[in-house]
């Protein structure tokens, strides 16, 4: 069974860590904290340096924050990296702001504008994370010269015969296993999550009673490269106004008879009820895009029920599942997890049966298998 180890204040350390903070030389062993500005992170920079890590918070700069409008308050703007540091400042601990603009345009907006060019509907925070947030923290902490690095996100790595894995957190309710499924494997061994254990409140008493200005700071749901949920307007930004993404296409029933016309596929994702012509007796929802005809095909909710997902781009974070394993899967954010069989499994790819059909199965979104609180892998829905 995984175990997880308590830490040097009593509280469980979700990570690698132990009750000694030093390292073979005796000195303290240094951990790189993602500080985005928000009470989490900044909540588990202030656990491991009360455990007596020597801790470095980054904030990372991810895009030209004058080109759009509207990002400063949102957790990679301005007014994030200004938090993060005066969290720093309160702690005693260094700060500094990385310029990964370059590298998050190519991961994460890239593939978002491609994403929904090609009908589907993309999780940019799952890129960010398996990306910028992990890997390219991990080259900065080798860089740095730091041991472990570390993040704010609500799951726990814990041990599981002599192996790290990475598990759900404590409260199921801010779980983010969901976005976590890509990040690189190798990334566990050194990986702290000091708030795995604790719940939304518990951490925000934390910040309080050491005196963090973030402690009340409200949680920020948007994408930081979208403000004001206009994904559309970044998406002609990138695309132009002429992209068929982006143009008038047909609106189809199921057996091909027109219902209407949209002004973008792009503006549209499977399970969609909103912006759909009336008049048809019942409900009507997207139930597939298909780009090469620029056509958004509408049924009834009966039809968005599905039993069979496959999924690309896997990544896995414990051993793989073979075909005929039962695991758990969840297929999008805050949905519970269901039963599953796997029906094929590849180094990138894997198709599973669920054990119940599940309601708007939406391509470009995540399915992540767990057997029981442990994440096996993820992959990209098609």
């Amino acid at each position: 069974m995984p175990d997880s180890r308590p830490g040097a204040s009593g509280r469980p350390a979700s990570g690698p860590g132990h009750r000694n903070a030093g390292d073979r030389s005796g000195s303290p062993a240094s951990v790189l904290v993602a500080m985005s500005g928000g009470v989490d992170s900044s909540v588990a920079a202030a656990l491991l340096a009360e455990r007596g890590y020597r801790v470095t918070g980054v904030t990372m700069k991810t895009f030209c924050y004058g080109d759009v409008p509207g990002p400063a308050r949102t957790c990679c703007g301005l007014e994030g990296i200004s938090d993060a540091k005066a969290v720093a400042a309160r702690l005693g601990i260094a700060h500094a702001v990385l310029d990964v603009e370059a590298d998050f345009a190519r991961d994460v907006i890239a593939d978002f504008v491609s994403e929904y060019a090609a009908g589907r509907t993309p999780i940019p925070c799952v890129r960010c994370n398996s990306f910028t947030k992990f890997r390219d923290l991990a080259a900065r902490a080798d860089l740095l010269g730091c041991d472990y690095l570390a993040t704010g996100h609500y799951a726990r790595t814990v041990r599981d015969d002599g192996t790290m894995r990475l598990c759900r957190a404590q409260d199921e309710r801010k779980d983010q296993t969901y976005f976590l499924w890509g990040i690189p494997a190798e990334v566990l061994t050194r990986l702290f999550l000091p708030i795995g254990d604790m719940d939304k409140a518990t951490v925000r008493q934390t910040a309080s009673a050491l005196g963090l200005s973030t402690a009340d700071k409200p949680e920020s749901f948007e994408i930081c490269f979208v403000p004001d949920n206009d994904y559309a307007g970044v998406l002609l930004r990138y695309l132009g106004e002429d992209h068929p993404a982006l143009s008038p296409g047909p609106i189809l029933f199921e057996d091909g008879r027109p219902a209407g016309e949209h002004q973008g596929y792009a503006r549209f994702t499977v399970g969609q009820r909103r912006g759909l012509p009336g008049g048809s007796g019942e409900p009507m929802y997207v139930v597939e895009i298909r780009p090469e005809g620029r056509a958004v095909v509408i049924g009834p909710a009966s039809s968005l029920a599905r039993t069979r997902v496959v999924a690309s781009r896997a990544n896995w974070l414990a051993g793989p599942p073979d075909p005929g394993d039962e695991v758990g899967v969840r297929i999008r954010h805050g949905a519970p997890i269901v039963e599953a069989r796997i029906l094929e499994r590849g180094d990138r790819h894997f198709s599973i049966e669920l054990g119940l059909p599940q309601r708007a199965i939406t391509p470009g979104q995540s399915a992540v298998l767990y057997r029981g609180e442990i994440v096996l892998g993820g992959g990209v829905i098609l």
